[in-house]
């Protein structure tokens, strides 16, 4: 009969009660969360184990490299914001790629976008301080964030037209777009807006003043870009899980067939993946610049592109779980030049140990869809 129990044979325990009348059942849904939850930790923990084993083959203490790489990252109130300072482009990018990767478009060229940001960013602050040197910082801050976020949207967008219009794979014109953008920023700072007055240096003249991020934290970096990036994690998921135009990103995401006999326009919800993607990558680009450097500068990036992109893997393409997996690889790379100098070894190891993270856990989100299976 319909809602009733029926157990396979040889089998009557609770394994063989998975379903009632179509839904999970609570012991069945608390032990995919348990997994969910557990399993990503286990890994994680696998990967500084085999950390611990290569500082032990390279002659360190593990513990004490570990916990020189703590203090680096969480041992103050200067270290802390300087983790959050490393974390927050981080953090952008991660946002953007994982609302691109929630629509199923491989947005690989938030590097290049991040650039491209910074740029825009530069050129709205120089233009405002020559137009207009007085105005206020109520204006200039929203003026110049929504340049970054415009010239990485726009910039991530054609990408995103060409593979709407005619199918280009949006991976190599990603990849090959961040390769034009970083050499695009370096010929303007050794050319067209280098700084007469920075005697020779690949440099920007500097933005407008009252566009400068405030500093928040006396003696530290830690500025309101900070703060805007995580308030940005919880805009995008707002937006994914609670508007319109989230769910059909996710549908199309899903199943594009699906989502396209549902009556979603799935050209329209590519476009605009990566049109978001881009802008969030932007806003990284224009934060470091506002925030920090007050210029454009030929090489202001380590790279937040990429490590951005495991990150949002990290976090499982969630904008919530983005977060702490941002700060975790921000304190990382401020941590790693202490452990480096304390126990004597390369900072090459916690590239390494990132790179496991991420092996790791998405071995261990493999287990858990399997399950879920």
């Amino acid at each position: 009969m319909k809602g009733e129990v029926v157990s396979p044979v040889g089998n009557t325990g609770p394994e063989a009660l998975p379903i009632f009348g179509g839904v999970k059942l609570p012991w069945h849904r608390t032990r995919t969360t348990v997994l969910s939850l557990g399993l990503p930790l286990l890994a994680l923990l696998i990967a500084f184990g085999i950390g611990a084993i290569m500082l032990i083959l390279s002659g360190a203490n593990p513990i004490a490299g570990y916990q020189a790489l703590w203090q680096g990252a969480f041992g103050s109130v200067y270290n802390i914001s300087e983790t959050l300072v490393k974390a927050t482009p981080i953090l952008l990018v991660a946002l953007g790629v994982a609302f691109a990767f929630r629509c199923s478009v491989w947005n690989i060229g938030a590097e290049g976008q991040l650039h491209i940001g910074a740029v825009t960013a530069t050129v709205a602050g120089i233009a405002l301080k020559n137009v207009t040197p007085e105005m206020p910082a109520i204006l200039a801050i929203p003026i110049v964030i929504v340049a970054g976020f415009i010239g990485g949207g726009l910039y991530a967008s054609f990408a995103g037209f060409l593979k709407v219009k005619w199918e280009v794979n949006e991976v190599i014109t990603t990849i090959m777009m961040n390769f034009v953008a970083v050499l695009f920023v370096q010929y303007l700072a050794f050319g067209p807006l280098r700084d007469p007055a920075a005697q020779g240096q690949p440099m920007s003249p500097y933005i407008i003043e009252s566009a400068e991020l405030p500093r928040l934290i006396p003696s530290t970096r830690f500025h309101l870009g900070i703060v805007l990036a995580f308030l940005a994690a919880f805009v995008v998921y707002i937006v994914l899980w609670k508007t319109t135009l989230g769910f059909q990103v996710r549908a199309v995401g899903a199943n594009p067939r699906a989502a396209k006999h549902a009556g979603i326009d799935v050209g329209r919800s590519i476009f605009i993946a990566m049109l978001v993607s881009g802008g969030l990558a932007g806003l990284a680009g224009a934060f470091e610049i506002m925030g920090l450097h007050y210029r454009l500068l030929d090489s202001f990036s380590p790279g937040y592109g990429q490590t951005g992109t495991i990150v949002a893997l990290l976090g499982n393409l969630h904008p919530l779980a983005i977060v702490p997996a941002a700060v975790l690889f921000g304190g990382m790379l401020n941590g790693a030049d202490t452990m480096a100098r304390t126990v004597q070894v390369s900072t090459s190891i916690i590239t390494v140990i990132e790179g496991l993270m991420v092996l790791f856990v998405l071995g261990s989100q493999f287990l858990v869809s399997k399950w879920e299976g």
